[in-house]
C-alpha cells in the first residue's frame, strides 16, 4: 500500500502535514509523538525581523471553530535558523517554512536567507497586508499575487507554495495568478475573515475587531474551493480548513488535493495530525486502495 505523494519533486511519506501557526515548529507536539509520523511539518510564519503580533485578546472561540488575530507573532529569521531548523532536522519528516512579510522586500529577504538552509519547501503567506499598497493583502489582488510569486521564485532555491486567501470573489482567478507567477504548488485555504462581539461587555471579543476564522465550520467552503481550483490549475494543491479526522482529509483529497494540512484541530487534540495519517491508511485498507494517488481528484 502506497501512501507517498510528491509535490514539486519533494516526496512525502504520507499526505498529512500541519497547518502553519497551529503547530509552532513542533517542539511542544514532539512530546506527544514522533514527528516522523507526518509527511511534513509546516512551521509558524517567519519574518525577516521579530514581530510582536497584535494586542490581546487575540483568540475567541466560535461555534465549530475559532477566531484568531495573533498578528503573525514570531521571533524572526535569525532565531528560526539557529533554533528551529536544527530541532526539526532530528525527525524523519519534510520541513516546510511559512514565510510572511509586509512588503515585497520582506518576503524576498527571508527567502534569500533560507536558500542555503536544509528546508524542503517554502510556503508564502500572501494573506499579509501589503503596507505599501494601503493594506490590501497580496493575496486579494491577482496582479499583486502574480508579481510577488514571480519575485519569490527568482530568489528561492526550494519549491514555492503560495498560500491562498479565501477572502476573494473568485478563488480560481487567484490560483491562476499564482500559477502564472511560477508557483510550484498551492495551499488553501487560509482563514476566512470573521468577527465576534461580547454582548455583556458590549465590545469586540478580540482586540483587532476582526480575526481569521478556522475550524470545522469552514470545511465545506474549503472543500468547494479546493475542488474548483483543482479544475482550474495544473499544479498540486495542499488542502486545509477544518480537518479534524481522516474522513475530513479524504474529502479534500477526493476533491483534488494532493496533500492536506491539519490546523485548528491540533489545539483540541495534540494527536490530531498523526491520527489523520493513520486514519487514511485504515481507509485505504478498508476499501482496498493500493495507491493514494488513485484517490486524488477521484470525484469529478
Amino acid at each position: 500500500m502506497n501512501t507517498k505523494v510528491t509535490i514539486a519533486g519533494v516526496e512525502l511519506k504520507n499526505p498529512v502535514m500541519t497547518a502553519s501557526g497551529t503547530f509552532g515548529s513542533g517542539a511542544e507536539f514532539s512530546e506527544f509523538y514522533d514527528l516522523g509520523a507526518l509527511g511534513a511539518v509546516v512551521t509558524k510564519g517567519v519574518a525577516n525581523v521579530p514581530w510582536p503580533g497584535n494586542p490581546t485578546p487575540r483568540i475567541a472561540e466560535t461555534r465549530s471553530g475559532m477566531l484568531n488575530a495573533i498578528g503573525l507573532q514570531n521571533p524572526g529569521i535569525d532565531v528560526f535558523v539557529k533554533r528551529d531548523i536544527p530541532f526539526l532536522k532530528k525527525y524523519d519528516t519534510k520541513i516546510i517554512v511559512n514565510v510572511c512579510g509586509k512588503s515585497e522586500e520582506d518576503y524576498c529577504e527571508v527567502v534569500e536567507r533560507l536558500a542555503d538552509e536544509p528546508v524542503d519547501m517554502l510556503e508564502i503567506n500572501v494573506s499579509c497586508p501589503n503596507v505599501k499598497e494601503g493594506g490590501i493583502a497580496f493575496g486579494q489582488d491577482p496582479k499583486a499575487l502574480q508579481h510577488i510569486t514571480e519575485q519569490v521564485k527568482k530568489r528561492a532555491k526550494q519549491p514555492v507554495i503560495m498560500k491562498l486567501s479565501p477572502n476573494v470573489t473568485d478563488i480560481t482567478v487567484m490560483a491562476k495568478a499564482a500559477e502564472a507567477g511560477g508557483a510550484d504548488a498551492l495551499s488553501m485555504i487560509n482563514t476566512l475573515t470573521g468577527m465576534k462581539i461580547d454582548i455583556h461587555r458590549r465590545t469586540f471579543a478580540i482586540a483587532n475587531k476582526t480575526g481569521g476564522m478556522s475550524g470545522p465550520a469552514v470545511k465545506p467552503v474549503a472543500v468547494r474551493m479546493v475542488y474548483q481550483t483543482a479544475q482550474a490549475v495544473n499544479i498540486p494543491i495542499i488542502g486545509m480548513g477544518g480537518i479534524t479526522n481522516a474522513d475530513d482529509a479524504l474529502e479534500f483529497i477526493l476533491a483534488g488535493a494532493t496533500a492536506v494540512s491539519v490546523g485548528t484541530a491540533n489545539f483540541a487534540n495534540p494527536y490530531a495530525a498523526k491520527e489523520v495519517a493513520e486514519g487514511i491508511e485504515n481507509y485505504m485498507r478498508r476499501y482496498q486502495v493500493e495507491d493514494i494517488r488513485d484517490l486524488i481528484g477521484a470525484v469529478r
